[in-house]
């Protein structure tokens, strides 16, 4: 298979702390060191969020633009992906950065349940987070956590509610969302292909599922995602000592499935994510 194979580092998330593992990046400063390294080992985005200084979670415009500053300076060509995600903020408050018009921004286009909440995203705050997404330029990385989202993300696309060209992520392992099934992810695939040939999509697990869906997507033709955001541990029995390693491990994956991984030059020619002026 002769189709570069976009690698996204999920570097962050909203939930894994240092006591998790020491790993996690949590400054802005650390989160740069880890991005620059995972990008060295072959990731071409970088999906991000930014913490507090306690860790907890934050939607601050100026931590993110601190954020892109640095891995726009110390990673150049990578593609910057900021969260738009309903841990770190409500309302508008989730797309207070979009100004900042980074390449790309995360956007769940459905509600769903979460492991101890709902994850709820409005039909009007999906109409407002994509409407700035067009307003700023920045592509969309559709986060879906069950088929309806797949299904809604290509009808936004089709009547141009959507910036750019579709990219639709299949999230699988969050509890009490989709599980991590082949059959289902089979189907998703196929749905995609079907209903939305010009497309790119991709896949990420969550836990130890991580390296299953990897291998899927890489087996099937997508992208795929990795990183500390969405699993902590290499095994069982070992903590993941960097977000690098993890991106190392998908490497690995392309060339068992002979893929040669996307350079961010050829992230951005599929994606139809051009470099700003």
């Amino acid at each position: 298979m002769t189709k570069p194979c976009i690698i996204c580092v999920a570097i962050t998330g909203s939930v894994p702390t240092k006591e998790n593992n020491p790993a996690v990046p949590i400054t802005v400063a650390e989160q740069i060191e880890s991005t620059h390294a995972a990008f060295e080992a072959g990731a071409s985005i970088a999906h991000c969020h930014v913490r507090n200084e306690d860790q907890t979670p934050t939607s601050d415009p100026e931590k993110f633009a601190a954020l892109k500053e640095g891995i726009e300076a110390h990673c150049p060509g990578m593609i910057v992906q900021l969260s738009t995600g309903g841990r770190s903020g409500a309302g508008h408050e989730r797309g207070g950065m979009l100004p900042l018009k980074p390449d790309m921004a995360s956007l769940s286009v459905g509600s769903n349940n979460f492991p101890t909440r709902v994850y709820e995203n409005s039909p009007d705050l999906v109409a407002w987070l994509s409407s700035e997404m067009r307003q700023y330029e920045v592509t969309p990385e559709v986060e879906a956590f069950d088929l309806s989202h797949i299904l809604q993300a290509i009808r936004m696309s089709e009547e141009g509610l959507l910036h750019g060209k579709l990219y639709v992520q299949f999230v699988m392992g969050v509890k009490n969302a989709m599980p991590v099934d082949r059959a289902v992810f089979d189907f998703y695939v196929q749905t995609m292909k079907a209903r939305a040939p010009e497309a790119e999509w991709c896949a990420a697990g969550v836990g130890p599922g991580q390296v299953v869906v990897n291998e899927w997507a890489i087996a099937a033709g997508g992208h795929t995602r990795t990183g500390l955001e969405d699993n902590m541990r290499m095994d069982r029995d070992t903590l993941a000592p960097s977000n690098a390693a993890l991106v190392s491990r998908a490497v690995d994956l392309c060339e068992k499935y002979e893929r040669p991984v996307a350079t961010w030059q050829q992230a951005r020619e599929i994606l139809e994510v051009p470099l700003r002026a």
